[in-house]
């Protein structure tokens, strides 16, 4: 059924393309760190997809093998209702969301890169409405991250 469930959602609507196509040349200096280590299935053989139209969004990484979302963020985003709004509606279809701040991608990658690998092998769920995942191993609203 989640199968099926994405699959409905990353059918284009009009203009989602050129968007996201947009995107991907504008990066931002953490995108592009960050999609250094997910390409061509550096990160233990996962396949990543950057700037995917998924519904109404564009998200900025997918691991569409483990129904994974990742979101990078800048300053911006601090306490967005609309970030929320969209964690609930990727989770409500079938995606694992993990947010982190562009700093913690340029200062921190490794404890990034190791938290995606922990939510990817299930040791950690990325399944919360309103959380951020922080490399230090806690939400941003200060529930911890707890390891299986």
């Amino acid at each position: 059924m989640n199968a099926q469930k994405n699959n409905d959602i990353t059918k284009h609507r009009s203009g989602a393309t050129a968007k996201a196509r947009h995107l991907r040349q504008e990066e931002t200096e953490a995108e592009y760190k960050l999609w250094s280590e997910l390409r061509n299935r550096l990160l233990n053989g996962y396949k990543f997809t950057r700037q995917v139209p998924l519904g109404p969004y564009v998200a900025d990484f997918v691991c569409r093998e483990k129904s994974l979302v990742i979101e990078l963020d800048g300053a911006q985003h601090s306490g967005s209702l609309s970030d929320i709004v969209r964690t609930r509606w990727l989770n409500q279809n079938g995606y694992s969301v993990l947010r982190f701040w562009n700093d913690e991608i340029l200062r921190e990658r490794r404890a990034v890169l190791d938290t995606i690998l922990a939510v990817l092998s299930g040791e950690i769920s990325a399944r919360c409405d309103a959380a951020r995942f922080s490399p230090a191993g806690v939400f941003a609203n200060t529930k911890e991250v707890t390891r299986s």
